[in-house]
């Protein structure tokens, strides 16, 4: 048999065994019990509009305050890594080691409670200090991203910069960053996706009604209606949110691929 034969053989043989699984999950389904559980219409209406305008409008407002405060303490640690003075790159070394190794999930809860507890501090609103737990841990993998990003740039850049007299300060702000910050969009609009994912983490905090993102918002719905439509519900928000920007990050990808 030709090998461009056994090709198109296998290639039909997998297509096959994806429709006989298709088949299998079609039948074996209780439809019925989806369409209850899952898919209850009355109970999708009574989350709307609450759904968009208090929790997903939280999960927004956490993101960017997360993503504004890790993106400001990322260019701080990625600067002081590459510093030529040692207790700099140490100090940020061992952040940046630390905060991404932990569960943000543990860092969270530890703002959430174990700070209060430890100082008799609780500020208002609750959700502060989570949101700081999610900060210190975006600034570690952020703070990693810049520093990719700067050592990207050419050095030549940076010694014609150097050559037209510029200090090692101004030419790292007007020639290096902005090169760097235009090289790492994309990966940083992607860390904007794991941060929106990452709000979910919040409901720990026990938030205030007002102040629910979209997770805690279908946990008490599903609590108070028995049915897990809410999750569907909330599901479907994050997508809404996400996939435009996973779609956003793959075009600058492709546009910066043609670009070199």
């Amino acid at each position: 048999m030709k090998r461009t034969t056994r090709t198109k053989v296998n290639r039909g043989a997998l297509y096959l065994l994806f429709v006989v699984l298709v088949l299998v999950v079609v039948l074996i389904t209780d439809w019925d019990a989806v369409k209850t559980n899952f898919l209850d219409v009355d109970i999708a209406k009574e989350q709307f509009p609450d759904v968009v305008t208090t929790a997903a409008k939280n999960t927004i407002f956490y993101t960017v305050m997360a993503f504004i405060g890790g993106l400001v303490l990322g260019l701080l640690l990625a600067l002081m890594k590459l510093s030529p003075v040692a207790p700099y790159r140490w100090l940020a070394t061992v952040y940046i080691e630390i905060f991404r190794g932990l569960p943000a999930l543990l860092v969270i809860f530890g703002f959430a409670f174990a700070v209060p507890i430890a100082f008799q501090w609780q500020p208002e609103p609750r959700y502060i200090l989570p949101i700081l737990g999610l900060i210190v841990v975006s600034a570690a993998y952020i703070a990693e991203t810049i520093r990719a990003g700067i050592q990207a740039v050419p050095k030549g850049q940076t010694e014609a910069a150097r050559s037209l007299g510029m200090g090692p300060s101004w030419t790292m702000i007007s020639v290096t960053l902005p090169q760097a910050f235009r090289i790492v969009i994309p990966p940083l609009t992607n860390e904007v996706v794991v941060l929106i994912k990452d709000t979910a983490l919040l409901f720990i905090a026990g938030m205030a009604l007002q102040d629910r993102e979209l997770t805690t918002f279908a946990r008490d719905a599903v609590s108070t209606s028995s049915n897990s439509t809410p999750l569907v519900i909330a599901g479907l928000m994050y997508l809404v949110v996400t996939i435009p920007l996973t779609q956003l990050v793959a075009y600058m990808e492709r546009r910066m691929q043609r670009s070199r």
